[in-house]
């Protein structure tokens, strides 16, 4: 199965857990109500948090550091996600790379991520890919805890 490590960064914004999400690029998700997710990417040679932090630079332009929650590993019907989390406050204003796809008989060049957003956790649960709902409920049901 493969396997593909991410970061999701979060906040508390006027008492309210926040988390940063990406929208995927493309015309295949361009009209989806759940076309959002966590930044992230197949994990290769390194160690899943280094993968993880590759990606979402290369996805946001935006280079991480500082200390990440290790909030394990989530099965997905195509793929094992190795997710981290990290307390932070970034801006939304991204530069992606960009995918080259097939799509109905054309070859189509996007970013892979279009636009990033900070939602409210509730929003976020609405508009996440429903197969990436359990990290977020992971995140809540730990940051509960403290």
């Amino acid at each position: 199965m493969r396997r593909s490590a991410g970061i999701l960064p979060f906040r508390f914004k006027d008492g309210r857990l926040q988390v940063y999400l990406g929208h995927f690029g493309g015309p295949f998700w361009r009209h989806k109500a759940r076309s959002w997710g966590i930044i992230k990417g197949e994990v290769e040679e390194q160690s899943d948090l280094e993968a993880a932090k590759r990606e979402f630079a290369e996805e946001t332009g935006k280079d991480l550091a500082g200390e990440f929650i290790d909030l394990g590993e989530f099965h997905t019907p195509n793929k094992i996600l190795h997710i981290f989390a990290i307390q932070t406050d970034l801006d939304t204003d991204i530069v992606s790379n960009m995918v080259e796809v097939e799509y109905k008989g054309r070859k189509l060049r996007f970013p892979e991520i279009d636009r990033a957003a900070w939602m409210d956790i509730d929003e976020a649960l609405s508009k996440i890919v429903a197969s990436q709902e359990q990290v977020l409920r992971k995140l809540q049901e730990l940051l509960d805890g403290r």
